[in-house]
Parts: C-alpha cells; sequence; structure tokens
C-alpha cells in the first residue's frame, strides 16, 4: 500500500501564530532542525507544560515551514501579523492536504452556489469520500477524525476564511499581495489551486 498523503498530525495545531514567530526566527537564523529542536525543548520557547507537548507542537511547525521555500520563513518571522497568518495558512495546506482539499472542494463548492454555512456534516462527509479514496484514513480513530475537523475549522477561522468555529460562514477572503507573488514566484501550484476560488 503507498504513503497516505493525508496527515493526522493536524491535530497539534492550528496556525499557532505566536510559536510558529519564534520557530521561524530561529530557522531563518540557520539552525538545523535537530540544533532547533534541542534548544527550543531545552529553553520551552513554546511555553507548554511537557517537553512532549513542546516536543510534538514544535515538530508540526517545523515541518509545515519546511514544506516552503526560504522566503516564506522571512515573512513569518518579520512580517506583518497578517503576512504571517496567511503565510502560515498557506504552509497547512500544503504540509495537511486533508486541509487544503477540503478548501478546493467543499469550500468552494460551497461559495459557488451561494451558501454560506459551513457544517460538520459536509466535513464527514468529505473524510468519508477520502476514506474511500484512501483507505488508510480509516485507521484513524474517531478522537483523532473529530480532532482534525476542529483543528481544520479553527485554522478556516484564524485565516479569515470563516467568521468562527461555531457559525462557520464563509466570510470574503483576500490574498495579499505579496502572498500571492511569491506563491506564484516559486510555483506553489497546489496551494494556488486550493485558493483560486477565492479570486
Amino acid at each position: 500500500m503507498s504513503p497516505s498523503r493525508y496527515k493526522g498530525d493536524l491535530v497539534a495545531g492550528a496556525l499557532l501564530v505566536n510559536e510558529s514567530w519564534k520557530i521561524a526566527r530561529l530557522m531563518v537564523g540557520g539552525l538545523e532542525k535537530n540544533e532547533l529542536m534541542e534548544k527550543v525543548i531545552r529553553d520551552n520557547l513554546l511555553q507548554k507544560r511537557s517537553p512532549s507537548s513542546t516536543k510534538r507542537q514544535a515538530s508540526l511547525i517545523v515541518n509545515r515551514l519546511m514544506t516552503l521555500p526560504k522566503p516564506f520563513w522571512s515573512m513569518i518571522s518579520d512580517g506583518s501579523h497578517d503576512q504571517a497568518t496567511q503565510a502560515l495558512f498557506c504552509a497547512a495546506i500544503k504540509y495537511s492536504p486533508i486541509l487544503g482539499d477540503f478548501v478546493s472542494t467543499v469550500v468552494a463548492g460551497n461559495m459557488r452556489v451561494f451558501k454560506k454555512e459551513l457544517t460538520h456534516a459536509q466535513w464527514d462527509s468529505y473524510f468519508e469520500e477520502r476514506a474511500a479514496i484512501d483507505p488508510t484514513l480509516d485507521s484513524w480513530s474517531e478522537s483523532t477524525r473529530g480532532k482534525v475537523r476542529q483543528i481544520s475549522f479553527l485554522i478556516l477561522s484564524q485565516a479569515g476564511v470563516i467568521d468562527s468555529t461555531r457559525a462557520r460562514n464563509i466570510l470574503p477572503f483576500h490574498l495579499l499581495p505579496t502572498i500571492r507573488f511569491m506563491l506564484i514566484e516559486h510555483s506553489e501550484e497546489y496551494i494556488l489551486s486550493c485558493l483560486e476560488v477565492f479570486e
């Protein structure tokens, strides 16, 4: 069986803007992954209650950021809050296609028929459709499935795609010109295809 393109480690956190800013600064500074992880855990830079929580969240952030070219790291560490948020949204989409594919199919579908609300039932139906294509998703526990759904809606809320995790109404979302330019310049076709519905 080929490896799944879908990862369940999304459960470790949503956009994590403040935490990602700290890690992006270290990555821009040239620290290698092992050195970075050691420093983050030793100094408890993410201010978590246990080293295991720090390691899990830091690993997610590093893995997300490493899917994007280095200029995005600088955007996260030195750009505005809105630029950092959108760059992290792009990283989450690329690293976790379970989120990206939801945006490009379900969110896009709602927008085409002018349906504002995203429902839990839509996510569950989407997940079952994906599981039919990728049977490895069947191995996810119910708690993991629920947490991935929860975090995915939280990411959409933090990115400004929906108004809240409770109402889940789709908002007018505009990709910042700086982010769009970088995505085009670095040929980030998957991310662009997920976000083209907002154009």
